[in-house]
């Protein structure tokens, strides 16, 4: 109880930087919305890479080293049915006082659902709401990160506390390019995670997550003439069918597992027999016993469909987030993140979710760590996506004090890491 009192207080550098960031609340609105105009989904490399270095310029002005690494991208299965290299935009990854006592890694993502021409613009709804591809999920939060920080290293506390950030490219899709880099910077001694995934827009923040998976299943058949020798061909799409009625029945056998087939990318013209099929799907499960089930009965599910006559196919994914459950470290966290809220008013709830984000992986590389911490909106992966103005400054002035408290010892960072076992 005595060290969540001393959270909730509010020091002279606690109500300093709350005042800075309400002048600076237009400028990051301002920010968030010039960054929302340039269209940077997941698969515009093109966008993504023009639009990472004025990304690199603003957090250019922290007291940080900051670099843009183009990686080696990742191999996706393509609508032939062949592995393929894919390009993706440079991670931009930046360290401060890497010899402080105490680290955090904080990280965020600036590639969006919305490809080119499918989302554009930023409108005014009224009532405090902007409308725009990103604004919430999550340039908005992008801006928070990086204003809360210049506010800390304008304090006289900044020695105290070091960081590395890791912002990536594709998060959106999986992280499959970039998620070494994140796991390197939260194994690189840091405490305490801090990702800006976007709160819910009452406040609420994201508890346990579970753990996601992507699969393509590609099935081959045989072609054949569908009037004269229908007998001598073999239907990838009856086979993709089989499988899919098996992976849609998993849903309901095990608690807090589901899985959801997305796509069958098959067939041409109904005269021919068809030859190849593609199943893609996902699948999300609450803890590692659970995923390491559902990654057995896919397997079973494969390997009994290609033992039907004439067909064969490989398997390609699998778990690529692990399951991001309470543990005593996070729960440690969330309480201590709670009280630091209530120095400014705020009565943070933590709800347990389905969704998937970096703070996964951050938590599989041993740091526990609070997910969003970015601007409060809704109606994410829409074109009804929405940000609060008034959230700005205040999920800024949130990580601020969180800061604070990390650097000054009132929120014990080794002790919260020592319960990850817990």
């Amino acid at each position: 109880m005595t060290i969540l009192k001393n959270l909730t207080d509010l020091t002279r550098l606690d109500e300093a930087a709350r005042e800075r960031l309400n002048d600076a609340a237009e400028g990051m609105i301002a920010r968030a919305s010039a960054w929302s105009d340039v269209n940077t989904g997941s698969w515009n490399t093109a966008g993504l890479k023009a639009f990472a270095p004025t990304l690199a310029s603003a957090f250019s002005e922290l007291e940080a080293d900051v670099e843009l690494i183009e990686t080696d991208g990742f191999e996706a299965v393509a609508d032939n049915g062949k592995a393929e290299a894919q390009e993706t935009g440079p991670v931009l990854q930046i360290t401060a006082r890497p010899e402080a006592e105490v680290q955090v890694v904080l990280s965020g993502h600036y590639d969006t659902v919305f490809p080119a021409g499918t989302f554009e613009g930023v409108t005014d709804l009224g009532d405090g709401r902007l409308n725009g591809p990103g604004l919430a999920d999550m340039k908005g939060g992008l801006c928070v990160m990086l204003e809360a920080l210049k506010t800390f290293e304008a304090g006289p506390l900044k020695d105290k506390l070091g960081y590395r950030i890791v912002v990536t490219p594709d998060e959106e899709i999986g992280n499959f390019a970039s998620s070494e880099y994140l796991t390197r910077a939260a194994q690189a001694g840091a405490l305490i995670g801090m990702t800006y995934e976007p709160a819910m827009e009452t406040g609420a923040m994201s508890g346990g997550r579970k753990g996601s998976a992507v699969f393509d299943i590609v099935l081959h058949g045989k072609a054949a003439h569908a009037g004269r020798a229908k007998e001598e061909g073999r239907s990838a799409i009856e086979a993709a069918a089989e499988m899919v009625l098996g992976l849609e029945g998993l849903n309901g056998k095990r608690e807090g597992v589901t899985l959801n087939v997305g796509s069958i990318d098959a067939g041409s013209a109904v005269n021919i027999v068809p030859d190849l099929a593609i199943v893609r799907f996902g699948a999300r499960a609450p803890d590692a016993a659970s995923a390491e089930w559902a990654t057995s009965q896919i397997q079973a599910l494969f390997e009994k469909t290609t033992a039907r006559d004439g067909i064969s196919g490989h398997l390609h994914g699998g778990f690529y987030r692990p399951p991001k459950p309470r543990n005593g470290a996070q729960q440690a966290l969330f309480d201590a993140v709670h009280a630091t809220g209530q120095a400014i008013g705020l009565d943070l709830e933590f709800v347990d979710t389905g969704g998937v984000c970096e703070g996964n992986n951050i938590f599989a590389a041993g740091v526990p760590n609070v997910d969003t911490l970015g601007v409060r909106g809704g109606r994410i992966h829409s074109h009804e996506e929405f940000v609060m103005t008034d959230s700005f400054s205040e999920r800024a002035t949130l990580s601020a004090l969180i800061l604070h408290r990390l650097a000054d010892g009132r929120l014990d960072a080794k002790r919260i890491k020592s319960l990850m076992g817990n």
